[in-house]
């Protein structure tokens, strides 16, 4: 009997440019820490607690999710992972591979373009086109991308999980 499984694929909120420091070190901007409290605020008010949040060690990574938290959020554990940090799409199924078999609910935060691609390589191009659409427009900072699968993490693969939501948190000014 296979297990349903959330997958939540978040691209880091906005990050501030023209500062001297090296890009892993990129903090967030006024808006990236804005988008940070809304996703925290979409979260909580949908009731998404992940189990586990696979996390870049990136300041900016780490920014968004300290910021979502302040807003509301909240998960059972966070892992911080150098590897998602210029990981491609496979890297990043990898990471996910790794997951413990109790872990029922993941959220996901990298960079771009690793996660959008991560979406296109677990999920088949089937229902949802405007979902579909509107990440092939763009799939901007904060994006969140939602998915369902059935299985165990060590057997996630192409094609294998669906699509369900795609949003963009954005923090009012």
């Amino acid at each position: 009997m296979s297990t349903s499984r959330r997958i939540f694929l978040l691209r880091h909120a906005k990050s501030a440019w023209g500062l001297d420091v090296p890009d892993h070190e990129r903090p967030l901007s006024g808006r990236g820490r804005r988008d940070s409290a809304a996703l925290g605020q979409l979260l909580a008010e949908r009731h998404v607690n992940p189990d586990l949040v696979w996390c870049s060690t990136a300041v900016r990574a780490r920014e968004t999710w300290e910021r979502a938290v302040a807003a509301g959020a909240s998960a059972g554990t966070v892992q911080y992972d150098d590897h998602l940090y210029e990981a491609v799409a496979h890297e990043l199924v990898k990471v996910l591979r790794k997951t413990p078999d109790d872990v029922r609910t993941v959220l996901l935060i990298g960079h771009s373009p690793a996660v959008p691609e991560l979406v296109d390589r677990l999920a088949p191009r089937k229902g949802h086109k405007n979902l579909w659409k509107r990440m092939d427009e763009k799939f901007p900072t904060s994006g969140l991308a939602s998915l369902d699968y059935d299985g165990n993490w060590a057997d996630l693969s192409k094609q294998s999980a669906r699509l369900t939501d795609f949003d963009v948190p954005r923090g009012q000014k």
